[in-house]
């Protein structure tokens, strides 16, 4: 790996078995939209064993400079370079894309940044596609463990708009722009794999 290439552990850990999980749900040819890529580690991964799929990753403006150097070393045809992308803002630079995926980004963005993203992707998906939102949650306001009540603490003392999101929220909101939920996955480290499809 380059000296310069950023590098997650926890992505490292969990490419596998979130592909695993996708691989059933993403398994038509279309674009798939990466909200929030970070180091790229996903999108190289994905691509790399879903060639059937075009991969478009995208982050917030100033940030997608993170992905490049795992992209360009991969160099697969099926992963475009990567877009910048304000969820909240109303022009999205892509319209057209067949699915989207987003890990670890809700519990970072303004709680308005997620009901952004979730009413940008309705506005943009058609009839049936799925959404997979990757992260921690917690359910009636309680966190499914001891090691996610801390990392919301230190979230919310990091800056008072991020947190862990509670499933509540995201039902009410996934009624209000248009999703229902199709599933609700357990995955390793107290993470869970939420997927949304379009109404």
């Amino acid at each position: 790996m380059a000296p310069d290439k950023p590098f997650s552990q926890a992505c490292e850990n969990n490419k596998q078995p979130i592909l695993e999980r996708i691989r059933d749900i993403f398994s038509e040819p279309g674009t798939i939209l990466e909200i929030g890529t970070g180091t790229g580690q996903h999108a190289v991964h994905f691509a790399s064993a879903l060639p059937h799929l075009v991969w478009q990753p995208s982050d917030r403006p100033g940030a997608t400079g993170h992905c490049l150097g795992w992209i360009e070393e991969a160099a697969l045809d099926n992963i475009r370079l990567p877009i910048e992308l304000d969820v909240a803002s109303e022009r999205w630079p892509i319209d057209h894309f067949d699915g989207a995926y987003s890990a670890n980004t809700a519990h970072i963005m303004a709680w308005q940044e997620v009901e952004a993203m979730f009413a940008g992707l309705a506005r943009r998906l058609d009839r049936g596609r799925p959404f997979c939102l990757y992260g921690p949650f917690s359910y009636g306001g309680t966190h499914t463990s001891d090691s996610n009540r801390q990392f919301d603490r230190h979230l919310r003392i990091q800056a008072p708009h991020m947190g862990i999101r509670d499933m509540d929220a995201l039902l009410e909101l996934a009624e209000r722009t248009g999703f229902r939920m199709e599933n609700d996955q357990e995955m390793p480290a107290n993470n869970r794999l939420l997927v949304w499809r379009k109404l």
